[in-house]
């Protein structure tokens, strides 16, 4: 690891007045996993959504130091119009390549991922929770990202589902080296990247919206 490829320094955030995070310091250092747990309600989803971009702090700052960036939220949020490929390929939309190109890309990160080829052509309805979450999977991956945002993204499936989801997770990590930063309000979650051997930094948010341990 070389340094932080995501810090927060001292960020504030507040929701219709109220405050979600409060001078939060985090450093997510390169190529490493980072997991910060807390109760709901603790800024879990805030802090992901700072990350990514998507939400400014009221104070301090959000530095990223990456070329590109994917995230993985607990609802797919698929596209229910198109097929599980289709749905990868849609974030290859901004890149210059052919259509040819765009499939062949979706279809490696739909079998990255562990999803038969078979499925790649069925529509989300058609798809069951955990199929779904593979796909929301393979659309980040398929950027090839240097960062990798996680939102609880395993956590509406049952517990061998899951665990199955999150050793996929860390073979991936394992195999790219992607700088990770994801929330969990599950202990059980770290545990199992933990025993797939992948060195993790941890921290816990506190209902207070204080981070502790980042």
């Amino acid at each position: 690891m070389t340094g932080a490829m995501l810090r927060f320094a001292g960020v504030d955030f507040a929701h219709e007045g109220q405050p979600v995070l409060r001078g939060l310091d985090l450093a997510v250092p390169e190529g490493g996993i980072t997991v910060i747990s807390g109760p709901s309600g603790s800024g879990k989803s805030t802090l992901i959504a700072l990350a990514a971009g998507l939400l400014t702090p009221d104070a301090g700052r959000v530095d990223r130091r990456c070329d590109s960036l994917g995230v993985v939220f607990q609802n797919p949020a698929l596209l229910p119009w198109k097929t599980a490929q289709e749905n990868v390929a849609f974030a290859l939309s901004g890149r210059v390549l052919v259509r040819r190109d765009r499939r062949d890309r979706a279809r490696a990160a739909l079998a990255a991922v562990g999803l038969a080829p078979g499925d790649a052509d069925k529509y989300p309805r058609q798809l069951s929770g955990g199929m779904c979450q593979r796909v929301a999977l393979a659309r980040a991956l398929v950027v090839e990202p240097d960062l990798l945002l996680c939102d609880e993204p395993f956590s509406a499936l049952d517990g061998d589902l899951r665990r199955a989801l999150w050793q996929v997770l860390g073979e991936i990590h394992r195999r790219r080296g992607l700088t990770t930063l994801l929330v969990t309000h599950d202990p059980e979650e770290v545990s199992a990247l933990a025993r797939g051997g992948l060195a993790i930094s941890c921290g816990r948010l506190d209902r207070d919206g204080r981070l502790r341990g980042g």
